[in-house]
């Protein structure tokens, strides 16, 4: 029998040698089709039905991959943005306004409901246009992100 020692060369037991950890670069996904670049683009404009969230994950993922995606996304999210802003205040001066007069406040409220269909509508408005390809552009809306 032998006394050797396994060595630096020799690993022993059948074990492969241990190789330095070496992370990987991250693979980049790669770009949007056409069709799939108005799609995306089209669902940034839908999902403000629910809230911003759609819109503002879609821009997230998908701004490198998809030109008309990032353009339309942004639209999307800044317009989302600007009603939510429109919610707050309206919100903030509806209870104010109950507080200091009573009945003026809720009516005052029911604008919150105004301003959600008006977001549906141009939602929806964006998605058509975006879903042919076309830019849409919201006739208000607060360009926050550039």
């Amino acid at each position: 029998m032998s006394d050797s020692q396994p060595g630096p060369q020799d690993p022993g037991m059948g074990q492969q040698p241990q190789q330095p950890y070496q992370p990987q670069a991250p693979v980049a996904a790669p770009p949007l089709t056409e069709a799939d670049d108005r799609q995306w683009a089209s669902f940034a404009h839908l999902g403000g039905i629910l809230s911003f969230l759609p819109s503002l994950i879609i821009w997230l993922v998908f701004k490198d991959r998809g030109r008309f995606t990032e353009v339309e996304a942004k639209e999307a999210l800044n317009f989302q943005i600007t009603l939510v802003i429109g919610y707050v205040a309206i919100n903030i001066i509806g209870i104010f306004l109950a507080l200091v007069t009573f009945g003026i406040g809720g009516v005052f409220s029911l604008l919150v409901w105004v301003l959600w269909v008006v977001g549906v509508i141009f939602s929806i408005l964006g998605f058509m246009k975006a879903k042919d390809g076309e830019h849409y552009r919201y006739p208000f809306a607060l360009r926050l992100i550039k």
